[in-house]
Protein backbone atom coordinates (compact mmCIF):
# COMPACT_ATOMS: atom_id res chain seq x y z
CA UNK A 1 0.00 0.00 0.00
CA UNK A 2 1.37 3.42 -0.90
CA UNK A 3 2.01 5.70 2.11
CA UNK A 4 -0.60 8.29 1.11
CA UNK A 5 -3.36 5.72 1.66
CA UNK A 6 -1.85 4.27 4.85
CA UNK A 7 -3.37 5.73 8.00
CA UNK A 8 -0.66 4.32 10.29
CA UNK A 9 2.09 5.88 8.15
CA UNK A 10 0.70 9.38 8.72
CA UNK A 11 0.02 8.80 12.41
CA UNK A 12 3.65 7.75 12.87
CA UNK A 13 4.81 10.77 10.89
CA UNK A 14 2.74 13.01 13.15
CA UNK A 15 4.28 11.36 16.23
CA UNK A 16 7.77 11.88 14.80
CA UNK A 17 6.97 15.58 14.46
CA UNK A 18 7.40 15.84 18.25
CA UNK A 19 11.17 15.57 17.72
CA UNK A 20 11.33 18.83 15.74
CA UNK A 21 11.52 22.56 16.48
CA UNK A 22 8.03 22.80 15.00
CA UNK A 23 6.59 20.82 17.90
CA UNK A 24 8.54 22.88 20.44
CA UNK A 25 7.29 26.12 18.86
CA UNK A 26 3.76 24.76 19.06
CA UNK A 27 4.21 24.20 22.82
CA UNK A 28 5.18 27.84 23.20
CA UNK A 29 2.00 28.91 21.44
CA UNK A 30 -0.20 26.43 23.33
CA UNK A 31 -0.87 28.29 26.57
CA UNK A 32 -3.79 30.56 27.49
CA UNK A 33 -1.27 33.04 28.89
CA UNK A 34 0.40 33.50 25.50
CA UNK A 35 -2.91 34.16 23.73
CA UNK A 36 -4.17 36.43 26.51
CA UNK A 37 -1.10 38.58 25.85
CA UNK A 38 -1.44 38.32 22.07
CA UNK A 39 -5.11 39.32 22.06
CA UNK A 40 -4.29 42.98 22.67
CA UNK A 41 -2.44 43.21 19.33
CA UNK A 42 -5.10 41.45 17.21
CA UNK A 43 -7.43 43.07 14.68
CA UNK A 44 -5.70 46.44 14.74
CA UNK A 45 -5.52 46.87 10.98
CA UNK A 46 -7.60 45.95 7.95
CA UNK A 47 -4.84 43.93 6.27
CA UNK A 48 -4.73 41.50 9.18
CA UNK A 49 -8.49 40.94 9.02
CA UNK A 50 -8.46 40.84 5.21
CA UNK A 51 -5.88 38.04 5.32
CA UNK A 52 -8.56 35.76 6.80
CA UNK A 53 -10.48 35.88 3.49
CA UNK A 54 -13.98 35.57 4.89
CA UNK A 55 -15.89 35.61 1.60
CA UNK A 56 -13.64 32.94 0.10
CA UNK A 57 -14.06 30.81 3.21
CA UNK A 58 -17.84 31.09 3.08
CA UNK A 59 -17.74 30.08 -0.59
CA UNK A 60 -15.76 26.96 0.38
CA UNK A 61 -18.39 26.03 2.96
CA UNK A 62 -21.22 26.67 0.51
CA UNK A 63 -19.56 24.50 -2.14
CA UNK A 64 -19.68 21.58 0.29
CA UNK A 65 -23.28 22.40 1.31
CA UNK A 66 -21.99 23.37 4.76
CA UNK A 67 -23.50 26.85 4.97
CA UNK A 68 -27.22 27.28 5.68
CA UNK A 69 -29.49 29.13 8.08
CA UNK A 70 -30.09 27.36 11.36
CA UNK A 71 -26.98 25.19 11.07
CA UNK A 72 -25.05 24.32 14.25
CA UNK A 73 -21.35 25.21 14.22
CA UNK A 74 -18.53 24.49 16.68
CA UNK A 75 -15.54 26.83 16.38
CA UNK A 76 -12.49 25.37 18.18
CA UNK A 77 -9.99 28.08 19.06
CA UNK A 78 -12.31 30.87 17.94
CA UNK A 79 -9.90 33.67 18.91
CA UNK A 80 -11.39 37.14 18.50
CA UNK A 81 -14.33 35.61 16.64
CA UNK A 82 -13.92 36.91 13.09
CA UNK A 83 -15.25 33.75 11.43
CA UNK A 84 -17.78 32.89 14.14
CA UNK A 85 -19.30 36.37 13.89
CA UNK A 86 -19.69 36.09 10.13
CA UNK A 87 -21.27 32.64 10.38
CA UNK A 88 -23.72 34.01 12.96
CA UNK A 89 -24.63 36.79 10.51
CA UNK A 90 -25.35 34.07 7.95
CA UNK A 91 -27.90 32.57 10.34
CA UNK A 92 -25.76 29.84 11.92
CA UNK A 93 -25.91 29.05 15.64
CA UNK A 94 -22.27 29.06 16.70
CA UNK A 95 -20.67 27.57 19.80
CA UNK A 96 -17.32 29.38 20.03
CA UNK A 97 -14.65 27.76 22.17
CA UNK A 98 -11.33 29.21 23.29
CA UNK A 99 -9.06 28.79 26.32
CA UNK A 100 -7.94 32.45 26.24
CA UNK A 101 -9.98 34.94 28.26
CA UNK A 102 -8.24 37.80 26.44
CA UNK A 103 -9.39 36.53 23.05
CA UNK A 104 -12.96 35.98 24.26
CA UNK A 105 -13.08 39.46 25.80
CA UNK A 106 -12.22 40.96 22.40
CA UNK A 107 -14.76 38.68 20.75
CA UNK A 108 -17.56 39.85 23.07
CA UNK A 109 -16.86 43.49 22.24
CA UNK A 110 -17.55 42.77 18.55
CA UNK A 111 -20.94 41.07 19.06
CA UNK A 112 -23.86 43.17 17.81
CA UNK A 113 -27.42 42.83 19.19
CA UNK A 114 -28.79 41.27 15.97
CA UNK A 115 -26.59 38.15 16.30
CA UNK A 116 -26.20 37.84 20.08
CA UNK A 117 -28.68 34.97 20.33
CA UNK A 118 -26.77 33.03 17.65
CA UNK A 119 -23.54 32.91 19.68
CA UNK A 120 -22.50 30.87 22.70
CA UNK A 121 -18.99 31.60 23.99
CA UNK A 122 -17.21 29.03 26.16
CA UNK A 123 -13.86 29.44 27.85
CA UNK A 124 -12.32 25.97 27.92
CA UNK A 125 -9.48 23.92 26.48
CA UNK A 126 -10.61 21.59 23.67
CA UNK A 127 -8.46 18.82 25.17
CA UNK A 128 -10.54 18.85 28.38
CA UNK A 129 -13.91 18.63 26.60
CA UNK A 130 -15.77 15.33 27.09
CA UNK A 131 -18.00 14.94 24.01
CA UNK A 132 -20.28 12.33 25.55
CA UNK A 133 -20.76 14.32 28.74
CA UNK A 134 -21.74 17.45 26.80
CA UNK A 135 -23.84 15.63 24.26
CA UNK A 136 -21.52 16.80 21.49
CA UNK A 137 -20.96 13.50 19.65
CA UNK A 138 -22.06 14.16 16.06
CA UNK A 139 -23.79 17.26 17.45
CA UNK A 140 -22.69 19.91 14.93
CA UNK A 141 -23.28 20.38 11.22
CA UNK A 142 -19.84 21.97 10.86
CA UNK A 143 -16.79 21.90 13.14
CA UNK A 144 -13.97 24.33 12.36
CA UNK A 145 -10.48 24.91 13.75
CA UNK A 146 -8.67 27.77 12.02
CA UNK A 147 -5.07 28.48 13.06
CA UNK A 148 -5.89 26.68 16.30
CA UNK A 149 -3.38 24.95 18.59
CA UNK A 150 -6.32 22.96 19.93
CA UNK A 151 -6.15 20.34 17.16
CA UNK A 152 -2.38 20.07 16.77
CA UNK A 153 -2.35 16.34 17.63
CA UNK A 154 -4.12 13.27 16.20
CA UNK A 155 -6.34 12.61 19.24
CA UNK A 156 -7.72 16.17 19.23
CA UNK A 157 -8.15 16.02 15.43
CA UNK A 158 -10.16 12.80 15.57
CA UNK A 159 -12.25 14.24 18.43
CA UNK A 160 -12.99 17.23 16.22
CA UNK A 161 -14.42 14.92 13.55
CA UNK A 162 -16.37 12.95 16.16
CA UNK A 163 -18.23 16.15 17.10
CA UNK A 164 -19.48 16.66 13.53
CA UNK A 165 -22.38 15.02 11.73
CA UNK A 166 -21.78 16.67 8.35
CA UNK A 167 -18.38 18.28 7.83
CA UNK A 168 -15.23 19.91 9.14
CA UNK A 169 -12.74 22.59 8.16
CA UNK A 170 -9.20 23.37 9.31
CA UNK A 171 -6.70 26.07 8.46
CA UNK A 172 -3.00 26.24 9.34
CA UNK A 173 0.42 27.35 8.19
CA UNK A 174 1.36 25.41 5.06
CA UNK A 175 4.95 26.61 4.65
CA UNK A 176 7.71 27.92 6.84
CA UNK A 177 6.44 31.08 8.49
CA UNK A 178 8.71 34.03 9.07
CA UNK A 179 9.17 34.86 12.74
CA UNK A 180 10.76 38.33 12.58
CA UNK A 181 11.42 38.61 16.33
CA UNK A 182 11.09 35.05 17.57
CA UNK A 183 13.83 33.63 15.34
CA UNK A 184 16.51 35.91 16.79
CA UNK A 185 15.37 35.34 20.36
CA UNK A 186 15.24 31.58 19.77
CA UNK A 187 18.91 31.56 18.80
CA UNK A 188 19.84 33.72 21.80
CA UNK A 189 17.86 31.65 24.31
CA UNK A 190 17.78 28.12 22.87
CA UNK A 191 21.27 28.23 21.35
CA UNK A 192 20.27 26.92 17.92
CA UNK A 193 18.90 28.29 14.65
CA UNK A 194 15.12 28.00 14.58
CA UNK A 195 13.90 25.36 12.13
CA UNK A 196 10.13 25.74 12.16
CA UNK A 197 8.55 23.89 9.24
CA UNK A 198 4.83 23.74 10.07
CA UNK A 199 3.72 20.27 9.08
CA UNK A 200 0.56 19.80 11.13
CA UNK A 201 -1.84 20.97 8.41
CA UNK A 202 -0.07 18.84 5.80
CA UNK A 203 -0.21 15.81 8.08
CA UNK A 204 -3.92 16.41 8.62
CA UNK A 205 -4.57 16.61 4.88
CA UNK A 206 -2.64 13.42 4.12
CA UNK A 207 -4.32 11.61 7.01
CA UNK A 208 -7.70 12.57 5.55
CA UNK A 209 -6.69 11.10 2.19
CA UNK A 210 -5.68 7.86 3.95
CA UNK A 211 -9.15 7.71 5.52
CA UNK A 212 -10.87 8.13 2.16
CA UNK A 213 -11.92 11.70 2.94
CA UNK A 214 -10.96 14.07 0.14
CA UNK A 215 -11.07 17.71 1.21
CA UNK A 216 -11.36 20.78 -0.96
CA UNK A 217 -8.05 22.63 -0.52
CA UNK A 218 -7.03 26.25 -0.96
CA UNK A 219 -3.68 27.94 -0.33
CA UNK A 220 -3.37 31.64 0.42
CA UNK A 221 -0.34 33.90 0.98
CA UNK A 222 -0.81 36.26 3.91
CA UNK A 223 1.00 39.41 4.97
CA UNK A 224 0.20 42.09 7.54
CA UNK A 225 1.97 44.50 9.85
CA UNK A 226 1.60 44.74 13.59
CA UNK A 227 2.67 47.71 15.65
CA UNK A 228 3.01 46.96 19.37
CA UNK A 229 4.65 48.47 22.43
CA UNK A 230 7.84 47.00 23.86
CA UNK A 231 5.90 45.92 26.93
CA UNK A 232 3.24 44.13 24.85
CA UNK A 233 5.90 42.29 22.88
CA UNK A 234 7.87 41.48 26.03
CA UNK A 235 4.81 39.97 27.71
CA UNK A 236 4.13 37.73 24.70
CA UNK A 237 7.72 36.58 24.26
CA UNK A 238 8.07 35.88 27.98
CA UNK A 239 4.90 33.76 27.91
CA UNK A 240 6.24 31.83 24.92
CA UNK A 241 9.73 31.12 26.27
CA UNK A 242 8.50 30.19 29.75
CA UNK A 243 6.94 27.16 28.08
CA UNK A 244 9.87 26.07 25.88
CA UNK A 245 12.96 27.10 27.91
CA UNK A 246 14.31 26.02 31.28
CA UNK A 247 15.77 29.48 31.98
CA UNK A 248 14.52 31.50 34.93
CA UNK A 249 12.21 34.48 34.62
CA UNK A 250 15.09 36.86 35.31
CA UNK A 251 17.35 35.17 32.75
CA UNK A 252 14.67 35.33 30.07
CA UNK A 253 13.95 39.00 30.63
CA UNK A 254 17.67 39.85 30.66
CA UNK A 255 17.87 38.50 27.08
CA UNK A 256 14.47 39.49 25.70
CA UNK A 257 14.07 43.06 26.95
CA UNK A 258 17.39 44.45 25.62
CA UNK A 259 16.79 42.91 22.21
CA UNK A 260 13.28 44.32 21.96
CA UNK A 261 14.46 47.75 23.07
CA UNK A 262 17.11 47.66 20.33
CA UNK A 263 14.32 47.19 17.75
CA UNK A 264 11.97 49.82 19.11
CA UNK A 265 11.30 53.29 17.79
CA UNK A 266 9.55 55.57 20.24
CA UNK A 267 8.79 52.59 22.43
CA UNK A 268 7.07 50.58 19.69
CA UNK A 269 8.02 47.61 17.52
CA UNK A 270 6.72 47.13 14.00
CA UNK A 271 6.54 43.53 12.78
CA UNK A 272 5.70 42.25 9.32
CA UNK A 273 4.09 38.83 9.25
CA UNK A 274 4.19 36.73 6.08
CA UNK A 275 3.34 33.14 5.36
CA UNK A 276 1.21 30.68 3.42
CA UNK A 277 -1.95 29.15 4.86
CA UNK A 278 -3.81 26.05 3.76
CA UNK A 279 -7.53 25.52 4.27
CA UNK A 280 -9.16 22.08 4.05
CA UNK A 281 -12.95 21.56 4.01
CA UNK A 282 -14.46 18.08 3.89
CA UNK A 283 -17.72 16.20 4.31
CA UNK A 284 -18.05 13.26 6.69
CA UNK A 285 -21.53 12.07 5.73
CA UNK A 286 -21.70 11.81 1.96
CA UNK A 287 -18.32 12.55 0.35
CA UNK A 288 -19.71 15.57 -1.53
Amino acid sequence: MTPIFNKEFWLKAWEKDKETDTYTVHRGFSTPEYWDRAAASYDRNKEETKSRRLSKTLDLFQRKDLLFRGMEVLDIGCGTGTLALELARQGARVTALDFSQGMLDQFRQAITPDIRENLTLIREDWHSIDLAERGWKQRFDLVIAFMSPGVAGPEAFFKMMAASKKGCAVRGWAAKRNHPVLAVLWEKIMGTVLEDAPQSILLKINLLFSLGLFPDLTFDPVEWDQNVTVEEELAGQMAFFRKVSDKSEAELESVIRPYLESLAENGRIKRTHTGLTATAVWRLDSGI
